[in-house]
């Protein structure tokens, strides 16, 4: 059983594959906050601003098999099953995110993607194990949780936290860095310090 908050088409809007369009499958639950704002003081992760919670979205719902989420996606690209088979509107992309993907992205859920022609990409926090065969891992560490993958195509750093600082993420082994201000009343000065530090440091973007 895959419990989905969500499911629609749009365009990618951060990182590497900016521009790109994309089924989002925004999977329900975390592992660094339950989601409820009475919970945010005592969680891990305390700025998130995802509702993540059930399966009350846009095309969200409880999918019994892989074969069915799978069958789903496929209908979110544009032209359905045949559009995404056909390549008809280039490479059909699902990214799946959260909350935390990887409580429930699985194998029996990504051989089905790619049955559907989908290349695979997942946004994750790293505190999980990353299933074989996923084209593209993008890891964004939050606070002091302690990562278990540390290596993939693209790390994304929501910037700045106190107990995340890029400089322990720098040599770790991925092609890309970015830093994403933090999304708050103090965003125009993240954004500065943000654009500051990349300027100190050019690894990161």
């Amino acid at each position: 059983m895959y419990s989905v908050k969500e499911l629609f088409y749009t365009l990618q809007g951060e990182g590497a594959q900016a521009g790109r369009a994309a089924v989002f499958c925004r999977f329900a639950g975390c592992n660094l906050w339950s989601g409820r704002e009475q919970d945010r003081a005592t969680a891990v992760c305390t700025f998130c601003d995802t509702d993540f919670i059930g399966t009350d979205g846009e095309g969200g719902g409880k999918f019994a098999t892989a074969e069915a989420l799978a069958d789903a996606v496929a209908k979110a690209w544009p032209g359905g099953a045949e559009g995404a088979a056909s390549h008809a509107r280039g490479k059909p992309y699902v990214v799946c995110t959260g909350g935390e993907p990887l409580l429930q992205l699985d194998t029996p859920l990504i051989d089905a993607l790619h049955a559907r022609s989908f290349e695979i990409a997942v946004e994750t926090n790293g505190t999980q194990p990353a299933p074989p065969g996923l084209d593209w891992i993008c890891v964004s560490p939050k606070a002091d949780a302690p990562l278990v993958l540390t290596s993939g195509h693209e790390l994304k750093l929501v910037y700045p936290q106190p107990l995340a600082q890029p400089e322990r993420f720098a040599g770790l082994n991925f092609q890309h860095f970015f830093l994403q201000p933090m999304d708050s009343v103090l965003q125009r000065e993240h954004t500065k310090a943000a654009v500051a530090y990349c300027m100190q440091h050019p690894q990161w973007r």
